[in-house]
């Protein structure tokens, strides 16, 4: 069994240009990452495979791309003005700063074998922290100017509903979905890329019938677990996870998490609510637009309810990272390698010319070129065909493609499958059609 630890997981991030601290010849700046290009590459798949689930291969959700500035009247209307807020205790010896209610989640700064509260700490009493990031617009600093950045993105398609549905021609069921940005200035961030302060959500709202939102929120519960298999994670690191009465935000009727057996514990992967008609009836109120649906076949007017499906793409690359994580032994020699699914993997092949001469890295080069308009493929010549292989290996390469001496005769190559290190011969002219029915 494979031990994974934060620890593995952050250095080979760093180490194979995955993710690296932010500003980091400064010193970083804390809960801040950026991603590095086989990190770019990732987090583009995994926005590609949520992007087309979503709405490539459905015909009853559309995509919005909404303004992350937004008036500051929405986020009154959504509550966060006066709900989006955090237990804050400061320790008055360490001076540290604390989420009152996780606190046995965070070491201690003095000592860190223990949390605060547990050693000499002095906390003080709670008190609420609101974790919006607040700028102004416009060049005079002023109340009147306040903006926020937006904590969630989805208050962009609530207040887009009409115009979508309009737009597109929809009618209830439907959805909307979108990527983008979003801000939260936690108190206590931390694993990694798991919380972080700038991070990017992939969301889903679904509009319907007050009367068909238990039916409608099974549906997707049964559809956002079963995505997680497409893109390889295991299903016996999953779970769901209710909450109960008293861990439901004020707008949700139902929530279920899909929780991930990180090495920190189970923790939130996704969320799956039922929001019931609070947004839209809020954003209504606020702006005095009608925002009901009028169903032309019953002459009903309602404010749909919506069923929602929020997801990071930021903690899907992270689990996605520490669920391929494997060590093995081969031939005397250890070895860790990313076990991606085709789909993600940042480079899905990876082409050699087995020596620099005999005119194989002309083959190899002309062989790169040919494939990177289908693949994401990188060309190595430099040293050991063994090296080369452990490299592609530890950034979750699927498949090694080497030129030799047999190619110069016969036109065939060698195909190395990652996971089970089996080779096998394949001639150049079926070589794009063996990887697309194995990569998809």
């Amino acid at each position: 069994m494979t031990t994974v630890t934060m620890d593995k997981i952050v250095s080979l991030a760093k180490r194979r240009g995955f993710v690296y601290p932010s500003s980091e010849i400064y010193g970083g700046i804390n809960a801040c990452w950026d991603y590095g290009p086989l990190g770019v590459r990732l987090k583009n798949n995994v926005k590609r495979a949520w992007w087309r689930a979503m709405t490539q291969m459905r015909d009853d959700v559309e995509g919005l791309d909404a303004a992350i500035l937004m008036h500051p009247r929405v986020w009154e209307a959504s509550g966060h003005v006066e709900n989006f807020t955090d237990p804050l205790v400061d320790c008055k010896v360490c001076k540290g700063r604390f989420r009152a209610d996780q606190l046995d989640m965070v070491p201690c700064p003095d000592k860190p074998s223990k949390h605060p509260g547990e050693h000499h700490c002095e906390l003080t009493e709670p008190r609420q922290f609101n974790m919006m990031f607040k700028t102004f617009m416009g060049p005079v600093e002023e109340s009147a100017n306040v903006i926020y950045m937006r904590p969630e993105t989805a208050q962009g398609i609530y207040v887009n509903f009409h115009n979508v549905m309009t737009s597109s021609r929809q009618k209830v069921p439907f959805g909307i979905a979108q990527i983008g940005k979003a801000f939260r200035n936690e108190i206590t961030p931390g694993n990694f890329i798991f919380r972080t302060r700038e991070f990017e959500q992939m969301e889903m709202q679904f509009f319907v019938h007050p009367d068909e939102s238990e039916k409608w929120f099974e549906h997707w519960k049964e559809q956002r677990s079963a995505w997680y298999d497409t893109i390889g994670i295991r299903k016996e690191k999953l779970r769901f996870h209710q909450h109960a009465e008293g861990e439901l935000a004020h707008y949700a009727k139902a929530a279920f998490d899909i929780e991930y057996e990180f090495p920190f514990g189970w923790q939130e992967l996704e969320g799956i609510h039922n929001r019931g008609d609070f947004d839209l009836g809020r954003h209504q109120e606020y702006s005095k637009k009608k925002l009901e649906y009028f169903d032309e076949v019953t002459r009903e007017r309602y404010i749909p309810y919506i069923i929602e499906t929020s997801a990071g793409c930021d903690r899907t690359l992270l689990t996605a990272l520490i669920d391929a994580y494997r060590e093995d032994v081969q031939a005397g020699e250890e070895r860790d390698y990313l076990a991606f699914h085709p789909s993600l993997a940042p480079i899905k092949a990876a082409i050699f010319p087995l020596v620099k001469k005999e005119g194989m890295p002309e083959i190899a080069q002309k062989l790169t070129a040919e494939l990177r308009s289908r693949f994401e493929v990188f060309y190595d010549e430099k040293g050991s065909i063994g090296k080369r292989y452990r490299r592609m290996d530890e950034v979750g390469t699927p498949f090694c493609v080497t030129i030799d001496t047999e190619t110069l005769s016969n036109d065939s190559v060698t195909v190395r499958v990652r996971d089970t290190l089996e080779q096998e011969r394949v001639n150049l002219s079926e070589l794009r059609g063996f990887l697309e029915a194995r990569i998809g």
